[in-house]
């Protein structure tokens, strides 16, 4: 086989369903790339960029944590979210980073921690930015 399909998957629709030689995945403790002819692997996704490559042609994604399974040169991607990197917005994404930062202070519990959460998905949607 001359490629691997990629199939991302949100609740709502399949954002992609293509032809790839070379996948890129968050996972909750760093990146994996993935070939053609990958050992058959689950792996649970962390938050960031997702980069699909055949040959000159490449596409970048934020996806928000999820699963990844490889098998038989197919990638297929689980997710809660995933948005090409073009849609991303810098204002938008400094706004929401602005405003949890300054509800920090005040909260407590799991309040805290989705706050922290949220500020470290929009930091790194920043990152993806900067590198775009």
């Amino acid at each position: 086989m001359s490629g691997m399909q990629v199939v991302i998957v949100t609740p709502e629709s399949t954002v992609l369903d293509r032809k790839a030689e070379f996948v890129a995945v968050p996972l909750i403790d760093g990146e994996i790339g993935i070939l053609v002819g990958h050992s058959p692997m689950i792996g649970r996704m962390g938050f960031g960029e997702l980069r699909v490559r055949e040959g000159d042609d490449s596409t970048r994604y934020y996806v928000d944590g999820g699963f990844v399974q490889v098998a038989d040169n197919v990638v297929s991607v689980l997710t809660g979210s995933a948005m090409p990197v073009s849609r991303l917005n810098a204002t938008e994404i400094r706004n929401r980073l602005t405003a949890a930062e300054s509800k920090t202070g005040s909260a407590t519990g799991s309040e805290a921690a989705l706050l922290q959460q949220a500020i470290s998905r929009a930091k790194t949607q920043l990152r993806i930015l900067e590198k775009a």
